[in-house]
């Protein structure tokens, strides 16, 4: 089963929705506000894709971060981060089982399912 991960109302998030469910492909949509995060789930992200490109260092989550906290980053302290604000997640995160895809770009999503 695919499932879609983020925000119900990041504006990315309803696009990535709206095409996966125009493309009529079943996915399971998992709000990490509504639904949580689990260490262990993050845990799996860390190894695939990696602490780096899960943090969205552009979003107002980010912003809000204590400036010490934001230079002196680590995988740790990301995972941390990440754990008390799953916001700072970027967003959606398609999980493909043994692909993971962030981001939200309909060229690379026809790609995967057409």
């Amino acid at each position: 089963m695919i499932t879609l991960y983020g925000i119900k109302n990041c504006d990315t998030m309803k696009k990535a929705r709206a095409w996966l469910d125009e493309a009529d492909v079943a996915y399971q949509f998992h709000d990490y506000k509504k639904d949580g995060l689990s260490p262990e789930l993050l845990d799996l992200w860390l190894q695939n894709p990696g602490w780096e490109a899960l943090l969205n260092r552009r979003g107002t989550t980010w912003r809000k971060v204590p400036e010490d906290v934001r230079d002196n980053i680590n995988e740790a302290s990301a995972r941390q981060l990440m754990l008390d604000n799953p916001s700072i997640i970027k967003r959606p995160l398609l999980d493909l089982g043994e692909r993971k895809v962030l981001g939200f770009n309909a060229d690379e999503y026809s790609s995967l399912f057409r």
